[in-house]
């Protein structure tokens, strides 16, 4: 493939924003990349980049070319692997991200165990709140929470079920009350994660409901607390509270909106069928979780 590195150079070099970048990445100077691109540039007859000294820009060939080219690199080391992986162990590296708590309490366990018996694989756990993009930020997986994802850029697989609850403490609700409806909550002290919407049912409708509060945190384990103290309501998933439902320390309010089922879910750039390593680590990640791992209590 006579063209295979200076295209190589070229897609890295737009994948990370800059020629040191793209040179970093594949590990040579940043002056062999740029003539790299220039040959390409050359051997096609059109400008693919638009170079200033702070920024890179793709012409309109450049996009063109871009995208047809940018899933070939990891087309062809899946192929190699694939084959390699027919009567060997899995092999390579993934990086995979997931929500801090979750990440921490359920899956890092069974990424760590999935390691000892594949000790071939290198893998990335990157534990964030914030929702990464798969594509731009380079990453192979996520575990996401909610609905199934409607992107087609994406293919997702259900991990397990997951379902959210409203609830206070005995003392926020001897103090304030209890909602009877959904217009009632604007009265109350809403505690917000994450996202400033809470998701309910109403007559077989989904309803989102916006709110407001004076409270914020993109962690799970500081919103569970601030309901236990008694600052207001929150929305969490089972696997937060269903000890204190269990026990009486937390009360369920409003269960008649309560929104059914969603899950947790994994999520993998739909580019190509999935890897080898990816889908065998998928595979392993679904037949191990159980719904009942999801529901402890922290």
């Amino acid at each position: 493939m006579q063209n295979w590195e200076a295209m190589e150079a070229f897609i890295e070099v737009v994948k990370q924003g800059s020629f040191s970048a793209a040179a970093q990445k594949l590990s040579v100077s940043a002056s062999h990349v740029s003539r790299l691109v220039t040959q390409l540039e050359a051997e096609l007859g059109c400008t693919l980049l638009f170079r200033t000294t702070r920024r890179i820009r793709l012409s309109d060939a450049g996009e063109l070319y871009y995208q047809q080219c940018r899933g070939l690199p990891e087309q062809l080391s899946n192929a190699s692997e694939l084959v390699s992986t027919l009567n060997k162990a899995p092999i390579g590296r993934i990086r995979m991200t997931c929500a801090t708590t979750f990440g921490e309490h359920f899956i890092a366990p069974l990424i760590n165990d999935f390691l000892k018996t594949h000790p071939k694989i290198e893998l990335e756990l990157h534990l964030t709140n914030r929702e990464v993009d798969l594509i731009e930020e380079g990453f192979d997986l996520a575990i996401r929470m909610g609905s199934a994802l409607k992107d087609s850029s994406y293919l997702s697989r259900r991990l397990c079920k997951r379902r959210e609850y409203l609830c206070a403490s005995k003392a926020y609700v001897e103090q304030y009350g209890v909602p009877h409806t959904l217009a009632e909550l604007q009265q109350h002290q809403c505690l917000i994660g994450s996202k400033n919407h809470w998701l309910f049912q109403d007559n077989g409708q989904t309803k989102e409901i916006k709110l407001t509060g004076k409270w914020r945190s993109n962690s799970g384990l500081a919103l569970l607390d601030a309901v236990r103290k008694g600052l207001g309501i929150a929305q969490l998933p089972d696997y937060y509270v269903s000890g204190d439902l269990a026990n009486g320390r937390l009360l369920s309010l409003l269960s008649q909106y309560q929104y059914p089922y969603s899950g947790v879910w994994l999520v993998y750039p739909n580019v190509q069928q999935p890897s080898p390593k990816l889908q065998f680590l998928c595979d392993y990640l679904t037949s191990h979780f159980s719904h009942e791992r999801a529901l402890l209590n922290y």
